[in-house]
């Protein structure tokens, strides 16, 4: 049977048609279509454009523009874009979408269409965003429109930042280059004085709250803070844990880099409001002259007229001791807020085995509380690490902090001893005369020495328990 030309006509039609079909289903051509289609139809508006640059005039970061590059990062459209970055996010098993240089993404609000373009500049590398709108809807959605996305930024959880300065960088491009701050430090795993830390957690709980009280005494809204302690008792840890409460970003100066006074000072301007400006060692840079900075330079950072350009900040000085500093450099109204570090006592103690071991109670802790009467001491760098060493095992980690601490004690009293045994005698007269301040300071150290001797005998008998404990424990 043969067909007739126009069924085979039909029929060819219809063959072509469904591949034509499947071609534009299986390609991006309604895709491309789509496209060119809203590309022709923007010609036959007016558009109003609006800059959001990185950096002011002054060089200091615009906070507008963070905002903003949060808040374009989160759209669904992102995933429309021609080219986008994938970075990790602020866990590690996040990942997030970042629009590429000189890119386009659309957004919609109030049934209005606008779009945002990620500009860098070729000849000095500035960075902007420029959001474009359509001038009939520009009176109707701008205002609304911004303030959605400031609404929307306090939504996400912000990412604290630590920013460090860096060395001969163009201005345009800012001095400072900020990384994720993700120290894990707070208020509660801080080993020191439980005391002292409360009071520094309320005056800056306080802080927060002193907008207005500042301004009605005509003063600046910003606090000092100045840390000082040897090395290894929590001064770093407790500047991020101050940061964690406060929620603000983390300034870490570091004044090597730094080339005078007036680049100390441009430093300063380009850091943002709620922030946390910390210069850690200066005494070291102020005693050793490490820094081409001079002490004016340093005064004039602290609370000179240049400090003035910018609220809601807080600054925080870390010193080995500050004996030898000078004492305008720590005057009241300079420094605020004292606080001293010293070497681990039991409450510190206690603290670091609640964090370090995972125990608030132990046999073996009225030993270590005697032997921390007794006049022993260890910074909390050294005893943390300790118990990190031994965490499988509190009895052994506590055990071997035990031994440190006799150690040191041990240490103490044997040179006290000597040189109490060197100043009861005269000078060249061997068997003088001895003073009955050195005999009663000699038998003092004595019955101390007797005392951490019976200490030690009941803490050799309570180990060998914990050990016995232990035994029974793991059998």
């Amino acid at each position: 049977m043969i067909l007739p030309d126009s069924i085979l006509f039909v029929l060819g039609s219809t063959a072509i048609v469904l591949i034509l079909l499947r071609l534009v289903l299986k390609t991006s051509v309604i895709l491309i279509v789509r496209k060119w289609l809203r590309s022709m139809g923007d010609l036959c508006y007016v558009w109003q454009r609006y800059r959001v640059p990185q950096y002011n005039q002054l060089f200091q970061e615009n906070e507008l523009y963070r905002k903003i590059s949060v808040y374009i990062d989160s759209l669904a459209s992102m995933e429309d874009s021609d080219y986008a970055n994938l970075v990790t996010g602020s866990r590690s098993n996040d990942v997030v979408l970042s629009l590429d240089p000189n890119q386009t993404v659309f957004d919609c609000f109030l049934g209005a269409r606008v779009s945002w373009t990620n500009v860098v500049e070729e000849s000095d590398g500035r960075r902007c965003f420029v959001l474009r709108i359509r001038k009939k809807d520009k009176r109707r959605i701008l205002r609304p429109y911004l303030q959605h996305i400031l609404s929307k930024h306090e939504e996400f959880e912000r990412e604290l930042k630590l920013y460090i300065n860096c060395e001969n960088r163009r201005l345009s491009d800012g001095r400072w280059r900020s990384v994720p701050f993700t120290h894990q430090s707070t208020m509660e795993t801080v080993a020191m004085d439980s005391d002292l830390k409360n009071k520094v957690k309320y005056d800056l709980e306080l802080f927060l709250k002193s907008k207005q009280y500042y301004h009605r005494l005509g003063r600046v809204w910003k606090r000092s803070y100045l840390l000082q302690g040897p090395s290894g008792t929590g001064k770093s840890s407790f500047v991020a844990a101050m940061a964690k409460l406060l929620r603000y970003d983390v300034y870490d100066v570091d004044l090597s880099q730094v080339s005078n006074d007036a680049d100390l000072k441009l430093l300063l301007l380009q850091t943002t409001p709620r922030s946390l400006i910390l210069i850690e060692d200066l005494d070291r840079f102020l005693i050793n002259k490490l820094a081409p900075v001079s002490l004016s330079g340093v005064l004039n950072f602290m609370d000179g007229v240049i400090s003035c350009c910018g609220e809601e900040r807080v600054m925080v000085f870390t010193t080995n001791g500050s004996d030898q500093i000078d004492p305008t450099v720590v005057r009241p109204g300079r420094i605020d807020f004292h606080v001293q570090f010293g070497l681990c006592d039991f409450s510190s103690f206690k603290t670091l085995a609640n964090s370090h071991l995972g125990i608030k109670e132990h046999r073996l802790f009225p030993q270590v509380e005697e032997i921390f009467q007794i006049g022993a001491s260890l910074s909390s760098a050294e005893i943390g690490e300790i118990m990190m060493s031994n965490r499988n095992s509190p009895s052994r980690a506590l055990k071997s902090v035990i031994n440190a601490l006799q150690t040191n004690s041990a240490n103490k009293i044997r040179l006290t001893q000597s040189s109490s045994g060197r100043s009861t005698e005269e000078p060249g007269e061997p068997g003088g005369v001895i003073c009955r301040e050195s005999v009663h300071t000699v038998r003092e150290f004595r019955k101390l020495y007797g005392l951490f001797r019976r200490s030690g005998r009941k803490e050799s008998l309570d180990l060998g328990s914990a050990d016995k404990d232990d035994s029974r424990n793991g059998s």
